[in-house]
């Protein structure tokens, strides 16, 4: 009998919730599904922070996914000045990814960033956040509308522009299209490493990607994992990071291999 072929691994960063009178490591169910849907295994990653070794992690991983939280990068670690919004932070969390952006995309590691993982990459790579886009002169409210529909909560908001000849125009054939809005932090400087996919008519940076990468790094700052089978560019987003998981799985040495 011949086995079927395990599915390479996805590493995704858990966020602690304090549900009653204990703290949980959880992350969206959505990310877990959509990571099983191309093919993948979802892995939760502890937010444990130092206590990780992140080169053991990495080294089980084809891929690192970055997702959307309720929770904001805490200022301090951009130099922000005081937080807006403190009782919206995990630092757990921020302990746990910035320094497994850095670790994952040094070694090759696909890695696709959602809302605040967008947020976590441009913090990790150097660059600043605003911490309230709605509070700039010009800019759109951002945020949810906070009905009890989820579908009108993730419905669309705003079109966004792409930079032609990007990694994101590539993928999708597309100048603008209409995506959903849930956040109220967003980059501010960005990254030196990092290139702007795409923006907002407001000037908010929507999407960016690391061209100097060894790997396949992307982040959009709205939610396709909502529903991805209804929409064709969320389709085409999961669809590119799937395969570059696949192709990293095909060229990684396993880890019995090496044990040996």
């Amino acid at each position: 009998m011949t086995l079927p072929a395990s599915p390479p691994i996805v590493g995704i960063p858990s966020c602690i919730r304090f549900v009653r009178y204990a703290s949980f490591h959880c992350v969206n169910e959505r990310y877990v599904d959509v990571m099983t849907w191309v093919g993948t295994l979802p892995l939760l990653i502890p937010a444990a922070g130092p206590s990780i070794d992140l080169h053991e992690v990495l080294r089980r991983l084809d891929g690192l996914l970055l997702t959307g939280s309720p929770s904001n990068v805490e200022p301090h670690l951009y130099e922000g000045g005081e937080s807006e919004t403190p009782d919206l932070h995990d630092p757990k969390r921020d302990a746990t990814t910035l320094p497994l952006i850095r670790t994952a995309i040094a070694e090759g590691v696909p890695v696709l960033a959602i809302c605040r993982g967008i947020q976590e990459l441009n913090v990790a790579l150097g660059g600043s956040l605003t911490q309230r886009v709605q509070t700039l002169p010009g800019r759109f409210d951002h945020r949810s509308i906070r009905s009890p529909d989820m579908d009108r909560n993730y419905g669309p908001a705003h079109a966004i522009r792409l930079e032609a000849g990007g990694l994101l125009h590539g993928l999708l054939g597309v100048e603008e299209f209409v995506v959903n809005s849930l956040h109220q932090q967003a980059i501010d400087r960005v990254a030196a490493p990092l290139r702007v996919e795409a923006t907002a008519p407001d000037g908010t940076i929507e999407a960016v990607s690391m061209p100097s990468a060894p790997g396949f790094v992307l982040g959009v700052q709205w939610h396709p994992e909502y529903k991805p089978q209804e929409n064709p560019y969320s389709v085409h987003i999961f669809q590119a990071f799937a395969d570059a998981v696949h192709a990293r799985a095909r060229r990684r040495v396993p880890i019995s291999a090496r044990a040996a």
